[in-house]
């Protein structure tokens, strides 16, 4: 099975060898950015309770692809539409080389701070806010700087814990998994007999009342392992395979029989998979433009524009 990584050098090599194409694919992670709206109903989740959620996935803040004017377009985008809760899912940071500047955290994160929502903005971490610290991947433990940066804003992030939100006096609760590859980078310094942070059973004990829960995982494949006690899990991380052709891409593996790619997919919850902003490996996307995820809770049924 070809691996992500060299699916997508490939895939770029052989593309760029086409001028028209490789000038759209570079094209689309700088000038196209995408609303994806879901309105979904699932079973777990109150009929009569509406709930707008907006997601914002690997962000890979760098220039000249993620420039802080980039992001502050996507903030500006992401207010407009008037959201009770905005959710970040993680990999803030540069996930390739091929840059012109890696934009320290304290940047990044001050231009996420003008994120608003009534019900707040709330965070988990992705694999690479992990492996580009360094220190944090040596020591085998800590808080990397990403974590740190958005605390200072002001924004929550979630390792393995939940809070218990209120809108119009309607309980549910947000979950938010630790990363499930964050020591996966660590094995060039030590031994690693453990690359996740993750604890599934540990966060949703957390949850002490029967309102619903709503999971925020980077890596979506632990929606293999969701119980049916929680009704939307949220995640990045594939980038929708950054290249997809005919709705398919082959850097994103088969896993139990499912490609847990992009889009909705119902599974014991649902579960929605954003194609996220940024590039990871090479800067190229192809068939899957940047884009902000809007998902409708409380409402008739799985509709998706």
């Amino acid at each position: 099975m070809i691996s992500r990584r060299n699916f997508l050098r490939t895939a770029g090599g052989l593309t760029a060898a086409t001028a028209s194409t490789a000038a759209y694919g570079l094209s689309e992670p700088v000038v196209r950015l995408t609303l994806t709206r879901y309105d979904l109903s699932p079973r777990q989740w109150p009929a009569d309770f509406p709930l707008k959620i907006v997601a914002l996935a690997d962000i890979h803040a760098c220039d000249p692809w993620m420039s802080l004017d980039r992001i502050a377009e996507i903030v500006e985008r992401t207010n407009a539409l008037n959201p009770d809760i905005i959710v970040l899912l993680g990999d803030y940071v540069a996930g390739l080389r091929h840059v012109t500047r890696f934009i320290p955290a304290s940047e990044w994160a001050a231009v996420l701070k003008g994120l608003k929502a009534p019900l707040g903005v709330h965070a988990v971490l992705g694999n690479h806010d992990y492996w580009e610290d360094k220190t944090v991947q040596r020591q085998g433990q800590g808080a990397p700087v990403a974590r740190r940066a958005l605390e200072r804003a002001g924004i929550p992030v979630y390792e393995n814990d939940a809070v218990r939100l209120v809108k119009d006096h309607r309980p549910f609760w947000l979950a938010g998994l630790g990363d499930q590859l964050a020591f996966m980078a660590a094995r060039r310094y030590r031994e690693v007999r453990r690359i996740g942070v993750d604890d599934l059973n540990g966060t949703l004990a957390k949850v002490t009342d029967d309102a619903p829960v709503i999971l925020l995982a980077h890596e979506p494949d632990v929606a293999l392992r969701v119980p049916s006690r929680v009704a939307l899990q949220l995640s990045g991380h594939t980038h929708g395979g950054q290249i997809r052709l005919l709705g398919w891409s082959p850097a994103v593996p088969v896993k139990h029989g499912m490609r847990l790619a992009y889009g909705h997919i119902k599974l014991k919850c649902d579960v929605v998979v954003s194609g996220g902003l940024g590039c990871s490996i090479m800067p190229f996307r192809l068939g899957v433009p940047p884009e902000i995820v809007q998902v409708a809770l409380g409402g008739k049924g799985p509709v998706v524009s």
